[in-house]
């Protein structure tokens, strides 16, 4: 596979560039929750739990800036901002899809009771 360049830096393979996209911890569980409604910051961090303000921020920003997901202000007081997926943001589903289930095949074999037992 040949190496190329975009946005000044340099990919070796298109998954390499695929998960640019949509890899790390939380963009694609924020896609995953944004697939079937328009949310609001504080309900995407109410129902990702672990996840601090700053990286909600800085991940919605990304996906925003990929042309994943849309951000709308609306000018009222308190602000109000609501996401909503895009059509390239949704052509991202099946592969979150996949890597999901596979994740839940590992887990059983590795024998990992999930979801734990707190």
């Amino acid at each position: 596979m040949p190496d190329f360049f975009h946005d000044r830096k340099l990919y070796y393979t298109p998954i390499e560039f695929a998960l640019a996209h949509i890899g790390g911890t939380w963009k694609m569980p924020i896609l995953w929750r944004l697939q079937n409604s328009v949310l609001r910051f504080s309900e995407l961090k109410k129902d990702i739990p672990h996840i601090t303000d700053k990286m909600l921020t800085s991940q919605l920003k990304e996906l925003e800036n990929k042309g994943l997901i849309t951000r709308t202000a609306y000018p009222t007081v308190p602000p109000k901002v609501e996401y909503n997926i895009t059509v390239k943001g949704k052509k991202a589903i099946p592969v979150i899809e996949v890597i999901m289930k596979y994740g839940y095949e590992l887990i059983k074999e590795e024998g990992i009771e999930y979801p734990p037992i707190i």
